[in-house]
């Protein structure tokens, strides 16, 4: 027995694992951040994934990282710094330091820093915590694969099974370090590795070796950390992705409107996980395609749409492109259809595993001809549920197909989820043709209070009607080449569109009286609001105004943004967003802070932004 411990009592600290792809680095940081949840702690996600499938063991192209940041109450971002780094190799430790403190906690596995591990890390000595510069105090340097090895000698498990487990001995000692209940983490591995119990009981072997090696070995450098939660609000929860939590707000939209589920999809990161989560709940009515191409994708769902079901189809960038003919098709049929794109570094294949907000002007204006369509943009993990019901909702209550706009940062990344009741959420009422219209109903007659055309079902008989890409008459819904109809169309069209109502924009902090009004919108909601609180911490007035409804635009935007003297506009493009402000708002004229790195923003560089133009 060491040093006396240290016990740091935080209101946040982050945890960063790390090693090769294959490491099961995403796996001990999901389960990390379950069991955080379910003790009621806040908690925020970040799975940086490396963009090779399988870049050469121990290369520095292939390190994947996960960081989790815990916290007592809110958690807005997974932290810029880490304040425990596990790195697994050498060449994590290399890559991954910069996202430690200079504090951090830095556990490593000496079985993965021989001279062959070194040199493939671009190491110049036999001594990598010394050319780093690190604090050799601030190290846990342990043996972690032959101790692995060794716990697991009497399993009869061959030696790539038993080296595969190496990530749970970890994630035990980062569990120690955190005081966690390692049970939680023993049940998470029963229920997922049920059909293989086997598996399952020897990673919990393994997890439970790390817990007794940092209760039995502590150092100097083992600091525990204690993250109490402050304020427990009474209910079931989960951890969940963004990507899980669209699967689900599309699942209680369509059982809310009483409908089948249809999802036509190609896969393509990083929204595959959203058919992959989907294709497990047929006992739900849900359906699910994986087609051949991107069209395919999209024109499936778009015609189960027709049939009386609740199409979507889900993609990244690339796949926009390729389903922007069908999307156009939909415009003009006026049929319910809910397009996910989850936003991806570009242009081209670009950075497939990173992040960024530069699909915005491709999904309001990358179609021919005059295509208006409703752009939602979920603001976390836990959002996407509901950003998915809401773009649900719209869709089939207007009769429009529309756009859920998510990014790899909160599609990938996790928070505690409150599971939701359903009777608490609106009702969503398709404008279906009344029967007293049977006889004297065409295709294109039209609800007047939302302008949105009827929807007949194929199959009920009296409203059999054919639908197509060229033009229909808007009285007969006859084909019509006629420019004055043509015109009319697409002024109903967008019409109908421009009448959606959705919620006003909030503002939040120093509303009244601010000097500076933060502008965002989409995944950058939990950066931007740490940004804010901290330059309000520093006696600055500071406000949010973060933008979930894109098109149409809440009736409140244009009087919010001319209200402040100083409005900067924060995303990760070029400036698609400030550029459609500016043409929706007469006069705006605001500030942008933008970046496009396929990273998250960075906390402090947000601040300092800022606090720049604050003070002129």
């Amino acid at each position: 027995m060491a040093d006396k411990l240290i016990v740091k009592e935080l209101d946040q600290v982050a945890v960063r694992f790390s090693g090769d792809s294959g490491d099961g680095m995403q796996l001990a940081g999901n389960i990390f951040s379950t069991v955080s949840a379910t003790v009621g702690n806040g908690i925020s996600t970040f799975p940086d994934y490396p963009a090779d499938i399988r870049a050469p063991q121990g290369s520095l192209t292939g390190v994947s990282g996960f960081q989790v940041n815990i916290g007592s109450g809110k958690v807005y971002t997974p932290g810029d710094k880490c304040d425990v780094l596990v790195a697994m190799n050498a060449a994590a430790l290399k890559t991954q330091y910069k996202y430690a403190k200079p504090d951090a906690t830095i556990i490593i596995d000496t079985d993965a820093f021989r001279e062959s591990d070194l040199q493939k890390a671009a190491f110049k000595t036999d001594d990598p915590i010394a050319e780093m510069g690190i604090d050799k105090d601030r190290v846990i340097a342990c043996p972690i694969t032959q101790m692995v090895k060794d716990c697991l000698a009497d399993t009869g498990m061959d030696a790539k099974s038993v080296v595969k487990c190496r990530n749970m001995f970890a994630l035990g000692l980062v569990c120690w370090l955190f005081s966690r209940d390692i049970e939680i983490a023993f049940n998470f591995l029963r229920e997922k590795f049920a059909k293989k119990p086997g598996v399952a009981e020897a990673n919990i072997k393994v997890i439970q070796a790390g817990y007794d090696y940092g209760h039995n070995t502590h150092s100097q450098a083992m600091n525990v950390y204690r993250v109490e939660t402050k304020e427990k609000v009474p209910g079931r929860y989960m951890d969940i992705t963004g990507n899980k939590a669209t699967a689900y707000g599309l699942i209680a939209a369509a059982e809310k409107a009483g409908l089948r589920l249809f999802l036509g999809s190609y896969p393509i990161t990083p929204a595959t996980d959203i058919l992959h989560e989907l294709s497990k709940h047929k006992s739900l009515g849900v359906i699910t395609v994986q087609c051949e191409d991107e069209l395919a994708g999209c024109s499936s769902a778009l015609g189960a749409s027709f049939a009386g079901a609740l199409g979507v189809t889900s993609t990244s960038g690339p796949g926009i492109c390729l389903k922007s003919e069908a999307m156009n098709l939909a415009v003009i049929l006026e049929l319910p259809l809910v397009v996910i794109d989850v936003q991806r570094g570009g242009p081209a294949t670009g950075l497939p595993t990173k992040s960024e907000q530069t699909d915005l002007l491709q999904v309001l204006f990358g179609r021919n001809g005059e295509t208006p369509m409703p752009v939602v943009a979920a603001t976390s993990p836990t959002d996407c549920f509901d950003a998915a019901y809401s773009a649900c909702k719209i869709a089939l209550e207007h009769m429009t197909p529309v756009v859920l706009l998510t990014d790899a940062f909160v599609a990938n990344g996790s928070a505690a989820f409150k599971l939701p009741k359903l009777e608490e959420y609106p009702a969503i009422n398709p404008p279906y043709v009344p029967e007293s219209m049977k006889g004297t109903w065409t295709p294109y007659m039209r609800d007047e209070k939302t302008g949105a055309r009827y929807w007949a079902v194929p199959g009920r008989e009296g409203f059999q009607h054919i639908l197509g890409g060229l033009e229909k008459d808007d009285k007969t819904g006859a084909i019509s080449t006629n420019p004055e109809n043509h015109d009319l169309m697409c002024r109903k069209r967008q019409a109908k569109v421009d009448n959606i109502e959705v919620p006003d924009v909030e503002v939040l902090g120093d509303k009244d009286d601010a000097e500076l009004l933060i502008v965002g919108f989409g995944g950058t909601y939990g950066h931007l609001h740490a940004a804010m609180d901290d330059l309000r911490a520093e006696g600055k007035k500071v406000a949010l105004a973060h933008f979930k409804f894109i098109n149409p635009l809440p009736k409140n935007t244009s009087a919010v943004l001319k209200k402040y003297k100083k409005v900067v506009v924060a995303e990760q493009n070029l400036g698609q967003f400030a550029g459609f402000l500016r043409m929706k708002v007469d006069g705006f004229v605001p500030y942008q802070y933008n970046e496009v790195k396929g990273q998250p923003f960075v906390e402090s560089e947000l601040v300092s932004a800022f606090k720049k133009i604050i003070e002129g």
